[in-house]
Formats: structure tokens, C-alpha cells, sequence
């Protein structure tokens, strides 16, 4: 109690609650930062093609890269999730948005594969772990205490965003002037949001006086020390659980359907049918429409139903649509083949606002960090699909195996959801008021 009295001078509690939440505010920046550093994670699957007739490197070389990127995306998250306890949140941001900028820039002058590995591998994928979801979990979680659900919903549903503003400029951008001026649009778009970052993000409501919307006022906790030392321990700690294997199992499974698979080889694929790139780049756009859509609405189901159950639902419908892609693939986009692009883009991240719920039920205020691994998990899961994506391609000559392996995949994983409970809640009972 002493410390709290000793912490609210600084920070006074408003006299009255303000018609239109900061918190908001908040969350609209955030939207915009993720939309805007969504732009580079557009680009991998539209450069295989191209840097493999550039270069004369295997795909199963390009998509090293690509997965040594979505490996250090996950990794860095929870490590990024305790900096931003320590350092704050826009702090962290902003130099992760620079990092990108920078790695994207570089590829520009490379000559060697190793040199992808290191700007694209590496240093994007450094600056995009600390733009992870992670990231989301972190703003929700300090300023909202209602509609976490639905606010976790539209901040996962900006990466789509992203996706549907660049994958269509980008693709055009490749096709006719090459590749090159698309990495630095990626750049400069990841520095023209930094500024936004800086000047309106703000770390914790008590930087402004206000509680949490929905919640009561609390003071700004003090920075935490040792951010590596808190990861690991809490890593440790979580490792001890049964729900944090599960979740991670799972969420390794979602990576490796969606970032690992159709993000980075849905437009080789259709290329391979005789698809022209901006056709499968636009098919893929419209996937982000309907993600924003079914990632919204998965975040309003969160917050009234059992998270285990709707991860179980929506894993089962993913894992046969990705049965049925390898027949609809054609030169030209078939009536089916929008029926897959609707269906699989409702689906596409609605798992994050339900995995996010589960780990803020079993590990409290650690949960944050605890997602930040599991996040990890989702990206190791990505990356050993990219690599193993193009390896595929340039041993059996098609990606049809792939297909089938990850519908499987996707079935193991709405079992691990539905073995997932609840605890000290009966099952239906809503997460919030």
C-alpha cells in the first residue's frame, strides 16, 4: 500500500472519466505502426522468383533466409515484450521500425545469398520481432481492462491491413520495375511511421492521468531490470505447465500453415500453374480483406465464448482448406479458388485473440512474455516450413506435398486446443462482463 501512495503524486488520478478514452488513441497509433511495418512481411513470397533467376539461387536457399527472418521474428518477441517493460513501449518500437528500414535497405547493394540471410534474416527479422504481436498484447494489456478481446482482434487484423495496402504495390512494383524498388518502399515506409511512434504513443494511462479504459486507476509500475533474465525466468516458469506446451504446439502449427506456407509460397505456387504473380500477389490481398473481417470478429467471439473451443474450430477449417488448394490452383482464378481465398482469409489470424485470452487466463500479468514465446514457437514453426517449402519445390517439382502435410498438421492442432482448460471457470462462462 506504501508504494502505491508513494507513486500517485506524480501521476494524479483524474477527477472524472473523459468522454473519449486515451486509450483509444493509443490503440489507433498502434494500428497504424503495424500496418506500417506489415509492409516488409508482404515481400518474401514476391522475391523468390525473381532473386532466384536474378542470382541463380535455390529456393531452398532463398527460403533459408525467409526462414532464418520468421525464426528471429518469434524469438526476439518475448525478449522485446520485457525491453519494453524496461525501456517503454515507444522507445523499442521506434528502433525496431528503424532496423527494419535499414536491413530492407541493404538488400538493395547485396551480391552474395549470405548477405539475404544477414539484412533480410537478420536484421529485419530482429526489427519485426520487437514489432511482433507481442507488441499488441503489451498495449492491450496496459490500457484496456474491457473489450481486451475485441481491441486484441483489431490490432492482430493491422498485419492484414498491411498486407491489403502493399501486397498489390509491391507486386506491381516487382513485376515492372524489378525487386529492388520495392525493398526500399518497404524501408521508407517502416521510417515514415517512427515519427508517428515517437510523438503520440504513450507507454502506461498513468502517463496521463487516466485508468485503463474499463478499469480502475494504477500507478505507473517502475521500469523492471534484467529484461533478458525476466524472459527467461518466466519462460522457465511457464515451461513447467502443461498449457504453455499446448499453446505452443498449436501456435506452431498456425505459423507453419499461414507465414511459413501460403505467405511465403502461395504465389510460386500459382506461379507454377501458369498464375501470373500480380494475379496471386491480388489473391493474397484479398485474403487480408477477409482477415481483417474474421480477426475482428474472432476478437468480439473471444471475449463471449471459450477461447479452446473457437481455436479448435477454426484450426479444423483451416486444416481442409489447405486439403483442397492443391485442385484449385489454375492459370486463371476460378470461382473456387475466391470460395478458398474468403474461407481461408476469415480464418488466416483469428487464432491470435483466443491464444492471447489463454495465456492471460493461466499466467496473469506474466502473459505478455509468456504469448512473446509462444509467438516464438509460431515463427519457429513458419520458418521450418519456408525452408522446407522450397526445398520441396526443388525436389518433387510441385508444393503439393506441403499442402497435404500442413492440412494434417492442422488437424493435430484443434486437438491440442480442445486439451487446453479453463482453469477455475466452467466451460461457456464468458471471459469478461
Amino acid at each position: 500500500m506504501a508504494q502505491t501512495t508513494e507513486a500517485r503524486p506524480s501521476t494524479p488520478q483524474p477527477s472524472r472519466t473523459p468522454r473519449f478514452h486515451r486509450a483509444w488513441s493509443v490503440a489507433a497509433v498502434t494500428f497504424v505502426t503495424v500496418i506500417g511495418a506489415a509492409g516488409f512481411a508482404s515481400l518474401p513470397g514476391l522475391l523468390i522468383e525473381p532473386l532466384h533467376e536474378e542470382f541463380a539461387w535455390s529456393r531452398g536457399t532463398i527460403g533459408f533466409a525467409v526462414s532464418v527472418n520468421l525464426a528471429l521474428y518469434g524469438l526476439t518477441a518475448p525478449f522485446a515484450a520485457a525491453l519494453m517493460d524496461r525501456f517503454g513501449i515507444r522507445r523499442v518500437v521506434a528502433v525496431a521500425l528503424s532496423v527494419i528500414a535499414l536491413g530492407s535497405l541493404l538488400t538493395v547493394w547485396m551480391t552474395a545469398a549470405w548477405q539475404l540471410v544477414l539484412f533480410w534474416g537478420i536484421l529485419v527479422g530482429l526489427g519485426s520481432g520487437s514489432m511482433a504481436l507481442a507488441f499488441a498484447a503489451t498495449v492491450t494489456n496496459r490500457w484496456f481492462a474491457a473489450r481486451r478481446g475485441l481491441v486484441t482482434g483489431i490490432l492482430t487484423a493491422a498485419g492484414a491491413s498491411g498486407q491489403l495496402v502493399f501486397l498489390p504495390l509491391l507486386s506491381w512494383l516487382v513485376e515492372d520495375h524489378g525487386w529492388r524498388p520495392a525493398a526500399v518502399t518497404v524501408a521508407l515506409t517502416a521510417l515514415a511511421v517512427v515519427p508517428f511512434v515517437w510523438l503520440l504513443l504513450r507507454d502506461h494511462p498513468a502517463d496521463v492521468g487516466l485508468a485503463p479504459y474499463g478499469g480502475e486507476y494504477a500507478p505507473k509500475p517502475a521500469p523492471v531490470t534484467g529484461a533478458a533474465r525476466r524472459a527467461v525466468t518466466v519462460l522457465f516458469e511457464a515451461a513447467r505447465t502443461g498449457p504453455f506446451w499446448l499453446l505452443a504446439g498449436a501456435f506452431a502449427i498456425c505459423g507453419a500453415s499461414t507465414n511459413g506456407l501460403v505467405k511465403t509460397h502461395f504465389v510460386p505456387a500459382a506461379h507454377d500453374h501458369g498464375m501470373p504473380v500480380t494475379a496471386a500477389a491480388g489473391l493474397l490481398a484479398v485474403i487480408g480483406v477477409f482477415d481483417v473481417a474474421g480477426t475482428i470478429a474472432s476478437g468480439w467471439l473471444t471475449d463471449r465464448f471459450s477461447p479452446r473451443r473457437l481455436l479448435a474450430v477454426y484450426y479444423a477449417l483451416r486444416g481442409v482448406s489447405l486439403l483442397f488448394l492443391p485442385m484449385l490452383l489454375a492459370p486463371s482464378v476460378q470461382p473456387p479458388m475466391l470460395f478458398f481465398v474468403v474461407f481461408y482469409g476469415l480464418d488466416w489470424v483469428a487464432t491470435v485473440p483466443p491464444t492471447i485470452a489463454l495465456c492471460r487466463e493461466h499466467y496473469g500479468d506474466d502473459s505478455a512474455i509468456v504469448f512473446g514465446w509462444v509467438l516464438a514457437s509460431h515463427q519457429v514453426g513458419a520458418a521450418a516450413v519456408a525452408f522446407a517449402g522450397g526445398v520441396a519445390r526443388d525436389v518433387f517439382g510441385s508444393y503439393d506435398v506441403v499442402w497435404y502435410a500442413a492440412g494434417a498438421l492442422c488437424a493435430a492442432a484443434a486437438l491440442m486446443s480442445l486439451v487446453i482448460r479453463r482453469p477455475g471457470a466452467p466451460e461457456g462462462r464468458p471471459l469478461t462482463a
